[in-house]
């Protein structure tokens, strides 16, 4: 009898630790041979990290489809997607609404997924050349992604507005400048959703934007609850670093370094987070080449938020 008990015990035991095991992956460990820790690891090594230049990548809410932005050698933006079909990713490919005048770049599906937003710098209403940088958009139909427009007044008042995410309530986070400023000079705005309108671009204040140069590439949390962006600063690990700040009850709290396990002497930069809120994906790489890289965002947002209480 105490031998049929404890081979129950064990039973139980190893069903619990098998469905928590399960529990952590994923379709999107389906691409990598580990699951990251607290270490990040180059992201879909061989098919998503080429030695080619590889950033910003989104995720549908079901984790079964995937945009990101290449440069390959010489060459302009471009963005790839993959599905899982089958259980199996599909190799990537040209997103189907690339341009046939200019680039594309830095995709974001909005957390609803019925919305994909991207930059480009395709001419607009078919004139002869492009005008600047404005974000385009894709509505989910029942036949797939409809022909991408671009967004409207008031983002089509400035000639540059790249790195768009999206909220749960449809407030839009992007980078962009004010007339006759320097690139380097760009900081982070948003646009409250009204009803379906966005009738104003609003700076954001100087927690979010704070000394730094190349302020960029903002990553909204579905519920607003944080912000991950880049900056260059002299305090700062390398060239662009990343930077988290934390939204507590409308303040937003100054923007705190991820620290020496996310940032190098290298560039970090064009975080964005897994739909599950699970992992971290960014840039690391240096003029020529980078790679994606994943890491538990979890485990690196919960220290951070211990060190700020400490």
């Amino acid at each position: 009898m105490k031998q049929i008990i404890n081979l129950l015990i064990f039973t139980f035991l190893l069903v619990i630790i098998t469905s928590c095991q399960n529990s952590e992956k994923s379709n999107l460990t389906l691409l990598s041979n580990q699951t990251p820790t607290d270490t990040p690891i180059v992201f879909g090594e061989g098919m998503i990290s080429t030695d080619s230049y590889e950033f910003a990548i989104t995720f549908s809410p079901e984790m079964d489809e995937m945009y990101f932005t290449r440069r390959k050698p010489e060459e302009d933006n471009e963005i790839y997607t993959m599905k899982l079909i089958d259980g199996k990713w599909s190799n990537p490919e040209l997103a189907f609404f690339k341009a046939t005048k200019g680039w594309d770049f830095e995709p974001h599906i909005n957390p609803e997924g019925d919305r994909l937003y991207f930059g480009s710098t395709r001419p607009l209403n078919d004139t002869i050349g492009s005008t600047g940088l404005y974000q385009w958009y894709s509505k989910k139909e029942a036949n797939g992604w409809s022909t991408p427009t671009p967004l409207e007044k008031p983002f089509l008042d400035r000639s540059v507005t790249m790195y768009l995410t999206s909220s749960e309530n449809g407030n839009l986070y992007y980078t962009t400048g004010e007339k006759g400023d320097k690139p380097e000079d760009w900081v982070i705005y948003k646009s409250i959703n009204d009803e379906g309108q966005y009738k104003s671009v609003n700076r954001m204040g100087k927690e979010i934007n704070a000394s730094g140069k190349w302020i960029a590439h903002s990553f909204i949390a579905p519920d607003e609850s944080y912000l991950i962006y880049d900056f260059k600063s002299d305090t700062g690990f390398g060239k662009s670093d990343l930077y988290i700040s934390f939204n507590k009850n409308g303040t937003w709290t100054e923007a705190y370094n991820m620290g020496s396990s996310i940032n190098t002497d290298q560039t970090e930069m064009a975080a964005s987070v897994s739909p599950d809120g699970k992992y971290l994906f960014f840039h690391r790489g240096g003029e020529d080449h980078g790679d994606i890289y994943w890491v538990d965002f979890r485990s690196i947002k919960e220290n951070i938020i211990q060190h700020i209480k400490n």
